[in-house]
């Protein structure tokens, strides 16, 4: 569509500034303080903490305070939130910004997992407008008294029939809200097939607060010709950093420099890309990787965090399956560097993965699970849904 003749170079939230256009996706398990740390030391970006429930932390739940934990050098505290009830959500955004000095607040509207959206949450909550505007209107008045930025995050909508990003964006931009954040897919297709690039595009015109593009960004590349096909203020950028999390720097050079995309090359013009590390400098990544967090968790946990990461690091790369088993077991920084050194530092990138999709995918729903009635009412105000206080995963 051609949309735009530049591409943006910052991010502007309400009174948060970020130097760079991206945004790190919230990953359960995935985004701790030790890998949001990772990640900003190869650019800038506004790195979002886990997702964690507003009745969990309003109820002093254990596990919840335990994901509140932020690296000393984290200059924009960034929360996603869960949430069904507006008392609670409201709550729980004030305790953020109160209490952990939480400079921007995320709610997640698109969560596709089932023990999620049974119970009316996630990418089910905007098929309830009044429900999603009564949430809205709560987060907003508790953050804004300490100038804080809300902004959500939603799906297109439950399936092709149940379409709700358009509503979900004016209900956005009327109560308040600093952004939306937009995955081209459906409830239905959680992270299988193709995002709907369009529909960001659509959402674009149809507002006037910033859209932010999510869906099939696994190079820097992708982000640019999101932006450039949709107008979007900038990229939310998930799976596509699984153990690799120089992306971010690739991220940065594009949206610094003028026409990006040439800068970049496709995937076929590989000689005009940023120079791709070889496996000793993925190596030297793992290695700093284990090292945050051992500094956060402890050697011990550290490690046994670091274990899911290692598939993710080395795929495409030659490294024999005794070692990498070896890898993904590994107990101790000593462990990790004995094995790492059985790593050949001088194997180049393998330029097949390029562009191919990393993580999670799986198939469509069969059925998008919902409350009993869900469907009978698209208000929904004042329909409240119980909501499980400890931590929920998805995004």
């Amino acid at each position: 569509m051609g949309r735009m003749s530049a591409l943006p170079t910052e991010l502007v939230l309400g009174s948060v500034r970020v130097d760079t256009p991206v945004v790190l996706a919230p990953m359960a398990g995935i985004t701790n303080a030790a890998y949001r740390r990772l990640c900003a030391e190869q650019g800038a970006g506004l790195y979002v903490c886990e997702m964690i429930t507003s009745r969990g932390l309003v109820e002093g739940d254990e596990t919840t305070k335990k994901m509140l934990v932020f690296d000393e050098l984290e200059s924009i505290r960034s929360v996603q939130l869960y949430g069904t009830d507006p008392v609670y959500v409201g709550k729980a955004v004030e305790i953020l910004c109160g209490e952990y000095g939480v400079a921007h607040v995320d709610l997640n509207f698109g969560c596709p997992v089932p023990k999620v959206t049974r119970k009316g949450g996630g990418g089910a909550l905007p098929w309830k407008r009044g429900l999603l505007a009564e949430i809205l209107i709560s987060a907003v008045a508790a953050a804004s008294a300490y100038d804080v930025p809300v902004t959500m995050k939603t799906r297109k909508g439950l399936d092709d029939d149940h379409l709700t990003y358009l509503d979900a964006g004016r209900i956005a931009q009327e109560t308040g809200t600093a952004a939306i954040a937009l995955h081209g897919r459906t409830v239905e297709q959680a992270y299988s097939g193709q995002a709907d690039w369009d529909a960001i595009g659509e959402l674009v015109a149809a507002v006037d607060i910033p859209v932010l593009g999510n869906g099939d960004i696994w190079e820097a590349s992708d982000a640019v010709r999101m932006v450039e096909q949709t107008g979007a203020a900038g990229v939310v950028v998930g799976r596509g950093c699984l153990g690799r999390p120089w992306l971010f720097r690739d991220l940065a050079a594009a949206f610094a420099t003028p026409g990006g995309r040439s800068r970049l090359g496709s995937i076929q013009g590989a000689e005009s890309r940023p120079v791709l590390p070889n496996l000793g400098e993925v190596r030297t990544m793992m290695r700093r990787h284990a090292e945050l967090l051992s500094e956060h968790m402890g050697e011990e946990r550290g490690c046994k965090e670091f274990r899911k990461h290692v598939t993710w690091y080395l795929k495409g790369f030659p490294a024999g399956g005794e070692l990498r088993r070896a890898l993904a077991l590994v107990d101790s920084l000593a462990t990790l560097d004995r094995l790492l050194d059985e790593l050949d530092p001088e194997a180049p990138f393998p330029v097949g993965e390029l562009g191919a999709p990393r993580g999670r995918q799986g198939s469509p729903r069969k059925r998008v699970v919902l409350p009993e009635g869900w469907l009978d009412d698209a208000d929904g105000s004042g329909w409240h849904v119980q909501e499980d206080a400890h931590e929920v995963t998805g995004g």
